[in-house]
């Protein structure tokens, strides 16, 4: 088949859509595709300082991020958000159908862009939450908003799912053991990362990657940076903010970067016996290819986070606590009493699933 022409479209809540993609759009692109990347904010940023001059790019506003101080508050910006969620659908749907005719695409991809999708073009979601995690588990309210949205994919072919079919998989209960019935849409890809495995050794004893949207990354910051000198050995923190400069604490014991980029992220990762961080979906996937051990610390208000790391504790892989009740000394070292996220195939195996997919 001739290169085809791809609009590939990326969430933007968090980084972890932006940097889950990147091993698709590039096999994409290595088989001989062009690609148009439509997203916006950090996410577009990092796929444009990514990928450069492989693709070009789009900026379209994204949903609103309903994001608070507790989770109370999460649900009811959430709740109250729903109307402007369903105007922005409106408003993708209206420049996707433009998009399409004036550049003459020929494949959609969309990462949770809900209305980046239209029955004229082949189009496919990359999803890994068919059934939202509600707090209380009510079983006739998670049906039916699965109901819901299995309706709001109706112009999608398939549904992409990065994780694998057997046994819970990374995502338990958000892709597996679903209450409505799919119609064989479903196609499990595997899980998709941009970290992979390195040779050397393990010289760090904690890896704290701080992140999520404000207000919760501020939060988490000056509980861990108030408790991180009563961990022993050496430490390595990164705060998620480009804009600040590095220090060091404990004599250099513990070093604390503002930021840090992809590559320095999966050699902090690789060389850590335990990882700090929060329980994305998209980490989840990263530290199952190093098999990792992990403390789990879940924002405030993403169920679906609270959920992931509750499933992974019970399944004896990681431990977890609630942000507001973090004793960093005292959980790291239960953390690494557990065996650590089971090993997933390498991505390589996704990006070629993923092709056989959406370009047969």
């Amino acid at each position: 088949m001739h290169g085809q022409k791809i609009l590939f479209a990326v969430h933007d809540w968090g980084l972890g859509h932006a940097t889950r993609v990147l091993p698709l759009i590039r096999g994409l692109l290595d088989a001989g595709h062009s690609v148009i990347i439509l997203s916006t904010g950090r996410a577009l940023e990092l796929l444009r300082g990514e990928l450069d001059d492989r693709c070009n790019f789009i900026e379209l506003k994204d949903i609103p991020k309903p994001f608070s101080r507790t989770a109370a508050a999460f649900y009811v910006k959430m709740s109250l958000s729903l109307p402007m969620m369903f105007r922005t659908f409106q408003r993708e749907r209206r420049f996707t159908r433009s998009l399409c005719r004036r550049e003459g695409i020929d494949r959609i991809v969309s990462d949770s862009r809900i209305g980046v999708c239209i029955p004229e073009v082949p189009s496919y979601f990359l999803f890994h939450s068919m059934r939202q995690i509600i707090p209380g588990r009510p079983y006739w309210l998670e049906k039916m908003v699965e109901g819901s949205q299995m309706r709001m994919f109706a112009n999608a072919q398939r549904i992409l799912v990065p994780d694998e079919a057997e046994d819970g998989g990374l995502s338990g209960d958000l892709s597996h053991n679903l209450s409505c019935d799919w119609k064989g849409r479903l196609a499990y890809i595997g899980p998709l990362s941009t970290i992979s495995p390195q040779s050397g050794d393990q010289d760090l004893d904690y890896f704290i990657s701080i992140s999520g949207e404000e207000p919760q990354r501020s939060m988490l910051e000056r509980r861990v940076l108030d408790q991180v000198e009563g961990l022993p050995g050496r430490v390595v923190v990164t705060l998620g903010k480009p804009e600040a400069e590095t220090r060091s604490l404990s004599r250099g014991r513990i070093d604390v970067y503002n930021y840090l980029g992809r590559h320095d992220q999966q050699d902090m990762m690789n060389r850590a016996r335990v990882v700090v961080c929060r329980s994305g979906y998209t980490t989840l996937m990263e530290l199952a290819q190093l098999g990792k051990k992990a403390l789990f610390i879940p924002t405030i208000g993403q169920s679906e986070q609270e959920y992931l790391a509750r499933y992974h504790m019970e399944r004896g892989h990681t431990y977890t606590v609630p942000q507001n009740h973090l004793d960093l000394a005292r959980d790291a070292a239960l953390a690494e009493t557990y065996h650590g996220l089971p090993r997933m195939p390498p991505a390589a195996e996704s990006v070629r699933r993923f092709l056989e997919v959406v370009i047969p």
